[in-house]
């Protein structure tokens, strides 16, 4: 349903505002007259509640804020109000006024959440569920915040890895355009009626095939991301190209560590905010974004629910590395699981760094060589005709 904000005078001349759900205009105004009170502005907020909905970084700024009010003594309803206040110039500022008018109606903080699942996912409505039992709230938005910065961390990082082989890539597909599109069609004149060497030829009939098919490669430019991207949203391709990478080491050692990373840091933290195990798997399984790590888990439950440990369901799975069975072993023994799988996190997090860092290191002079070994062979194929100067005084 879309939203609307209003404001309000009740009875005895107290101002308010807030945001209302309804189905229309009319049926928002029916709705506040059934509150008793009198209503001086009422426009749509231009967002249906479902798609409402926080960035990563807003998302963190807002947990973070959450956390200090609250371990500073606010109460929750006056440090969500405070928020609001601070936000009520942007865009999502909706969103804050609802959770207060629902956390002023009564609501559990929980529930409000649960109204925008594209903010709020599973994991963080799990983590408070438990916050409001126990009722360490301030404690456990602070490992909320802690838990998103490491993850858009984590992102970031990676995207920083693979932007530089991008961009020489973008680069060196610009260039061959060029070569093939515009300087090698204007030196065909040149070239026709003469020996060629059969590099140059190649050079030619790719340049003479690729400038009668342009629209066709256009067309296929254009459509490809779309292809690739309806593929991978189907299971059966997704899994397969996931095998695919697991069969090359250093790649696998990449995918296998992230994957890790941020499956023991959001298990360690629900297991610390009083979730339970079986709960806390199946809520982290969704941060591995892999298919075959996942059916690995969802195997595991299955053996927890039949009376095994953990390490021991885990204990067949090839993909895991022995590290993981051994201090999950350790931790079942001490009864430490969330510091085990914090410690699991760290150390991969630490891999993970070294191991983007040789992959870059790796990528750059490697995406160098390729470049100039493809444009070195376009122009030196254009040059060889150039340099038989018999031919040119003939």
């Amino acid at each position: 349903m879309p939203l609307f904000r209003y404001r309000a005078v009740t009875a005895e001349g107290k101002s308010f505002n807030g945001v209302i759900e309804a189905d229309s205009l009319p049926v928002a105004k029916e709705k506040l007259r059934k509150n008793q009170v009198y209503i001086t502005e009422l426009f749509a907020v231009g967002e249906r509640r479902e798609e409402l909905a926080l960035p990563p970084p807003l998302l963190l700024a807002f947990t973070r804020e959450l956390s200090q009010l609250l371990k500073a003594g606010l109460p929750l309803y006056e440090s969500l109000v405070t928020i609001e206040e601070k936000y009520r110039r942007h865009p999502k500022h909706p969103l804050f006024l609802d959770l207060c008018d629902h956390l002023k109606g009564g609501s559990h903080l929980s529930l409000a959440f649960k109204r925008y699942p594209k903010t709020f996912d599973q994991i963080y409505l799990s983590m408070v569920q438990a916050a409001e039992q126990s009722g360490n709230l301030a404690e456990v938005f602070d490992q909320l915040a802690q838990l998103l910065h490491r993850q858009q961390n984590l992102k970031k990082q990676i995207l920083s890895t693979l932007t530089y082989p991008a961009f020489l890539g973008a680069f060196c597909f610009l260039i061959i355009c060029a070569l093939f599109f515009f300087i090698i069609p204007s030196m065909r004149e040149l070239l026709e009626g003469r020996s060629l060497h059969p590099l140059t030829q190649l050079v030619l009939s790719i340049s003479n095939w690729a400038n009668q098919h342009v629209h066709f490669l256009l067309t296929a430019f254009c459509s490809f991301p779309l292809l690739l991207w309806f593929f991978l949203k189907k299971p059966k391709t997704r899994l397969y190209l996931q095998k695919l990478s697991f069969q090359v080491p250093f790649l696998k050692t990449i995918l296998l560590h992230s994957s890790l990373v941020r499956f023991c840091r959001t298990l360690a933290m629900l297991l610390g905010s009083g979730v339970p195990l079986l709960e806390a798997l199946a809520h982290s399984r969704r941060m591995l974004n892999n298919l075959l790590l996942e059916q690995v888990v969802q195997d595991a439950e299955k053996k927890i629910v039949e009376g095994q440990r953990l390490s021991t369901a885990l204990q067949s799975q090839s993909l895991l590395p022995p590290l993981v069975m051994r201090m999950l072993a350790l931790a079942e023994e001490t009864g430490k699981m969330k510091e085990a799988f914090l410690n699991l996190s760290t150390i991969y997090e630490e891999e993970l760094e070294k191991h983007l860092g040789q992959l870059t290191t790796f990528l750059q002079p490697v995406m160098l060589m390729i470049l100039g070994g493809i444009v070195g062979f376009v122009i030196l194929s254009i040059l060889l005709p150039l340099t038989d100067v018999n031919s040119f005084i003939n």
